[in-house]
C-alpha cells in the first residue's frame, strides 16, 4: 500500500498523462470545442473530482475548469477559480481585477470563441449530470445571448472521460 505522499504523486503523474491525451481525443470525437465544468465546495461535479490533484480532495469555493480545443495547439486547460488547480489548468481569474467569477468565464469564452460549449448535464447518466441548478443559473446569467446559444450537453464526453484508461493507467491496474 502506497503512502499518502506516494499516492498523491501517482495521481498527479497519471493526471498529467491523461490531460495530454484524453480530452483532445474525446472532445474532437464528440465535436465539443470547449468543456466547462463547474463545482462548488461540498457539492462537486463527479467528473471534477476525478480531475483534482492528489493533494486536493474537493473543489474550493466555486471551481470552474475549462478545456479549450485550440486547434494545432491541442486542448488547453484553464481554471476560473480563486486558487490554481494542479499544473494543467492555467489560472485565468484575478478577483482583484474582475470580482465577478462568472464574468471572468464569459470573458474567457469570448477570447477563445468556441463553436460550442459542453456542460455536464444529463437526464440519463447521473455521473454526467454534475452541474447543479444554482450553478447553471449563475452560468446562464453571465453569458451573452450568443454564448448561451452555444451550450450543449456534454454527457457523452463526461462518461467517456470516466471510461477512458491511458496505457500508463493500465500498467498499474493489476497492482490496485
Amino acid at each position: 500500500i502506497l503512502s499518502m505522499k506516494a499516492r498523491a504523486e501517482t495521481i498527479d503523474r497519471l493526471l498529467a498523462d491523461r490531460f495530454i491525451t484524453v480530452p483532445k481525443k474525446l472532445m474532437r470525437r464528440e465535436g465539443i470545442e470547449m468543456w466547462v465544468l463547474v463545482a462548488r465546495e461540498y457539492n462537486e461535479d463527479p467528473i471534477v473530482k476525478t480531475m483534482l490533484p492528489g493533494t486536493a480532495h474537493a473543489a474550493r469555493r466555486r471551481t470552474i475548469l475549462v478545456f479549450s480545443d485550440e486547434g494545432e495547439l491541442g486542448v488547453k486547460g484553464y481554471a476560473v477559480a480563486r486558487y490554481g488547480v494542479g499544473d494543467f489548468f492555467k489560472p485565468v481569474w484575478n478577483p482583484e481585477e474582475q470580482p465577478n467569477q462568472w464574468k471572468a468565464l464569459s470573458d474567457l469564452i469570448s477570447e477563445k470563441k468556441p463553436k460550442n460549449i459542453g456542460i455536464n448535464v444529463s437526464q440519463t447518466f447521473a455521473l454526467a449530470d454534475g452541474l447543479t441548478y444554482g450553478e447553471y443559473q449563475g452560468l446562464l446569467g453571465a453569458l451573452s445571448k450568443s454564448q448561451k446559444a452555444k451550450i450543449v450537453p456534454a454527457q457523452n464526453l463526461a462518461v467517456s472521460w470516466l471510461e477512458a484508461r491511458t496505457p500508463e493507467e493500465m500498467k498499474i491496474y493489476p497492482s490496485i
